[in-house]
C-alpha cells in the first residue's frame, strides 16, 4: 500500500515545521512586550530578512521594468502580507497570549471563504456556512475566555480584537496570491523564484512598516520602550524570528502545500495552536484552561466541513 504523500518524513517535517516556528513567534513577540516596541519590532524584523534575502535574490534587480509595470499589485501583497499582518500580531501580544493569538489565526481559512463570498464572488455553499458558524464559535470562545458574560458587557481583550483584524488582512493576501492580476500568470509572470518573490513583498512592505514605526515613535509616551534591542537576548530574539518564522517556515510551507495541497496543509498549520500551548507552559508558565482545547476542536471541525465541497459543486463554482 502506497504511503500518503503527507505521512512521508519529508513532507511531515516540511508542515510541521512551519506550525512550530510561528508558535514560537508569537511566544517571542509576548517575551518582547516592553523591551521593542511592537510596530519597530516588526520593522526591524523584516529589515532583517530583506539582508538575508539579498544573496538569494539578485535577480530582482535584473528587471526593474517588471516591478514597476506590477508595482500596484505588489505594494498591496507587500503591505498586507508583511506590513500588516504581523505588525497587528506583534500588536495583539501585547494584551493578549500566544495561545490566544494562534487560536484565533487559526480561523484564518473561514476568514478567506468569506473574503472569496464578498470580494471575488466566490459561491458559498450550506456545509461552508455551518463550518463556517462552527469556527465562529472557537474564535467567540476564546475571545469570552471561557465565560459568556465578558460578551454581555463587553469586555473584550484589545488584543484578541487585533488579532481578528490582522487574520482578515491575511485572508485579502492570500486571495490576492491565489487570484492575481493577469501579468503575474502564465508567461506573463517574471522569472522570479521563492526568494525574489519573497523579497519584493518584503521591500514593499517595509516602506509601510517604515512609515508605521515612525508614527509608533511619535506617538510614544515617556516610558516607551527603545526603538532598538538594547541587549543580546533581544538581538537573539530578532535573528530567530528572521530565521525561523519568516524564512524557513515560508519557504517549508511553500513546498508543503505543493506536496499535498492547501486542503491538508490547513489542518497541519492548525498545529501552531499546540506548539504556542506547548511554548507558552515552558516559556511563560501561561497554562491552556479549558475552553482553548474546545476551541481549538471547534475552529478544526468548521475548516475541515467548510472544504468538504463536492466536487461537482466546485466544479460549477469554477464555470
Amino acid at each position: 500500500m502506497t504511503r500518503p504523500a503527507y505521512l512521508q518524513p519529508r513532507i511531515l517535517f516540511l508542515l510541521v515545521l512551519p506550525p512550530m516556528m510561528w508558535a514560537g513567534n508569537a511566544v517571542v513577540g509576548r517575551l518582547m512586550v516592553g523591551t521593542l516596541p511592537p510596530v519597530a519590532m516588526n520593522a526591524l524584523r523584516w529589515l532583517m530578512v530583506a539582508l538575508m534575502l539579498m544573496p538569494l535574490s539578485t535577480r530582482v534587480w535584473r528587471d526593474m521594468a517588471a516591478i514597476r509595470q506590477r508595482w500596484v499589485y505588489l505594494a498591496a501583497i507587500g503591505v498586507l502580507g508583511v506590513g500588516t499582518y504581523n505588525a497587528m500580531q506583534y500588536l495583539a501580544l501585547q494584551t493578549s497570549t500566544p495561545l490566544n493569538v494562534t487560536l484565533i489565526g487559526s480561523s484564518v481559512p473561514v476568514w478567506m471563504m468569506l473574503v472569496g463570498w464578498l470580494a471575488y464572488g466566490q459561491r458559498l455553499h450550506a456545509r461552508q456556512l455551518l463550518g463556517a458558524l462552527l469556527s465562529a464559535l472557537g474564535v467567540v470562545l476564546v475571545i469570552a475566555q471561557g465565560q459568556w458574560e465578558v460578551l454581555r458587557h463587553v469586555r473584550l481583550v484589545p488584543g484578541d480584537l487585533l488579532m481578528l483584524l490582522a487574520s482578515l488582512a491575511w485572508a485579502f493576501y492570500s486571495w490576492m496570491l491565489a487570484c492575481p492580476p493577469a501579468n503575474m500568470l502564465g508567461h506573463q509572470r517574471p522569472d522570479w523564484d521563492w526568494a525574489a518573490f519573497l523579497q519584493i513583498q518584503v521591500l514593499f512592505g517595509l516602506i509601510w512598516a517604515g512609515a508605521c514605526t515612525a508614527v509608533e515613535a511619535i506617538m510614544a509616551g515617556p516610558g516607551q520602550a527603545p526603538m532598538w534591542p538594547s541587549s543580546w537576548q533581544a538581538w537573539g530574539a530578532m535573528v530567530f524570528i528572521a530565521i525561523g518564522p519568516s524564512i524557513l517556515a515560508y519557504r517549508c510551507w511553500g513546498l508543503g502545500v505543493q506536496a499535498v495541497g492547501p486542503t491538508m496543509a490547513a489542518f497541519f498549520g492548525n498545529l501552531t495552536s499546540i506548539f504556542a500551548a506547548v511554548w507558552s507552559a515552558l516559556l511563560l508558565g501561561q497554562h491552556p484552561r479549558w475552553y482553548h482545547p474546545v476551541a481549538l476542536v471547534l475552529i478544526t471541525v468548521g475548516i475541515a466541513v467548510s472544504s468538504r465541497v463536492r466536487s461537482g459543486d466546485q466544479a460549477r463554482d469554477a464555470t
